[in-house]
């Protein structure tokens, strides 16, 4: 929960960079809360709005921290655009995001350096 916190209170920081836990943690929180918003929506029935809404909510958040990973692995972030290419671009998106963090790079210092979790 502190992962998905962090990344909503940093909701448009697009600089910086963000670690592969920070990602991934809320990558996966923010899947398991679709999952639950979806089921709401299901039993009441209210075709998807709460779904929508909550996306909605969770754009910026979701574009920020992906740059700020991207940054980390010493891109810019404006490599999300591959994400715009069927299929191949979530490929090369998810193979950039499992990819360790670099040492200090021209998008600040090494995160690891900082944090020992």
């Amino acid at each position: 929960m502190h992962w998905y916190t962090s990344v909503l209170k940093q909701y448009v920081a697009f600089a910086g960079r963000a670690r592969r836990q920070e990602y991934w943690m809320f990558t996966l929180f923010n899947i398991i809360v679709s999952l639950v918003i979806a089921l709401v929506d299901s039993l009441i029935g209210t075709a998807s709005v709460l779904g929508y809404i909550y996306s909605l909510a969770v754009l910026l958040p979701s574009l920020s921290v992906t740059a700020r990973r991207l940054h980390d692995t010493g891109r810019s972030g404006w490599w999300m655009l591959l994400g715009l290419i069927p299929f191949i671009g979530a490929i090369i998106l998810i193979v950039f995001m499992c990819q360790d963090s670099q040492g200090d790079n021209q998008y600040g210092a090494n995160p690891k350096a900082s944090q020992s979790f």
